[in-house]
């Protein structure tokens, strides 16, 4: 039989150990998008493309949760040490944040699994050497899936569009695959679950598409050799066809296009300001933004406290002290297993030699490790 008070205990110990990391990151979060919307607004309004990378920020909230600044610097300290003492003791504040995270992962995720239901009862046809998938709802088209992505258009534009205009269309959709959109979009779907407490994610969640949405814009006009004015005419045709607020759409519809008109004017008059770009420009800059994430990821990663003396002196601790060794050290506060043996402040001698004996295997401190 297992020992379900131990597993419970891991339970606790896991979900106190996340949250706390979450809760940081969720902080950041508020920080960052508030950036974010700021330079949209302020530098950027007129630079698509870095527009959409500044997005690619928010790689780096997840991760933020072990800075030493939350143990190390006395403002964040005292700005902070409540929350982390109340996730690190409270359990019933711990269990909500891990509850509050699988309501939002079933939400979010079950609307994307409805959705491909729907899809893959669709009939099939092929067009442009590609097969669509076509749908009696009226909806601008839209692709789901990830591995294998499929493109949805409405039967009545199938049935009204002429065979250049449903290639732009493909072409569209395709643009979105190419440029890893739906890989993007599930990034921040994974966001809004694990800092779900932050609501701007949500809120701001079109800003996030509407950027994505007018990358592929300028991508296709520029790709298909048609001019801004002609790619204008589709899309106000896919309005005359398609009237917004159908009931029976799914709700998780990927880029399946703005149905109020302040965003359609929005798009419309990007579309009507496109100027010719530099790919190898935007590559470049692509490539840039990869790279600062990559590093700024490192940074967090190997990010290591003072030396043990140093931290001793600093914090002021006196006492007794023990050394603890044999199995791992999570964040201060969090550590599992191992053996200690007592530290002697002010020995002379140069090197200290600790006997040491391996302690037994425990699956849960193993487990624990890999978490």
């Amino acid at each position: 039989m297992p020992d379900w008070s131990r597993i419970g205990s891991f339970m606790d110990f896991c979900a106190a150990y996340y949250t706390t990391q979450l809760v940081r990151c969720a902080a950041f979060s508020f920080l960052l998008i508030g950036l974010v919307m700021l330079l949209r607004k302020v530098l950027f309004s007129e630079r698509t493309f870095l527009r959409g990378l500044l997005w690619s920020s928010f790689l780096l909230t997840p991760f933020l949760g072990k800075l030493k600044l939350f143990y190390e610097n006395e403002a964040v300290l005292r700005m902070t040490w409540r929350v982390t003492h109340g996730t690190m003791t409270c359990l019933w504040a711990d269990r909500i944040y891990m509850a509050g995270i699988f309501v939002t992962a079933i939400c979010i995720f079950g609307k994307r699994l409805h959705l491909r239901k729907s899809v893959a009862g669709m009939e099939r046809v092929s067009l442009d050497n590609t097969v669509v998938s076509v749908t009696d709802m009226n909806v601008t088209p839209f692709t789901v899936g990830l591995f294998a992505p499929k493109i949805v258009i409405p039967k009545v534009m199938l049935e009204s569009y002429s065979r250049d205009e449903l290639k732009s269309v493909i072409q569209h959709e395709r643009t979105h695959i190419r440029l890893g959109h739906l890989w993007f979009g599930l990034a921040w779907d994974i966001l809004r679950c694990l800092l779900w407490v932050n609501p701007f994610l949500t809120i701001f969640q079109k800003k996030f598409r509407a950027d994505l949405e007018d990358i592929c814009d300028r991508v296709c006009i520029q790709s298909s050799g048609r001019s801004a004015h002609e790619y204008g005419l589709v899309l106000l045709k896919t309005l005359k066809l398609l009237r917004s607020g159908t009931e029976g759409t799914p709700s998780a519809v990927t880029y399946a296009g703005e149905r109020e008109f302040e965003d359609m004017k929005r798009r419309m008059g990007e579309i009507a300001g496109f100027r010719p770009y530099r790919k190898k420009m935007c590559v470049g800059m692509a490539a840039i933004a990869f790279l600062i994430i990559v590093v700024m990821l490192l940074a967090v990663q190997t990010h290591s406290y003072a030396a043990f003396e140093d931290f001793l002196d600093k914090n002021n601790a006196d006492g007794d002290i023990f050394i603890v060794f044999g199995d791992f050290y999570k964040l201060p506060g969090f550590s599992s297993g191992g053996e200690s043996c007592p530290y002697e402040t002010g020995s002379d001698a140069g090197v200290v030699q600790i006997p040491y004996q391996r302690q037994t295997n425990d699956w849960m401190a193993t487990l624990f490790k890999i978490l």
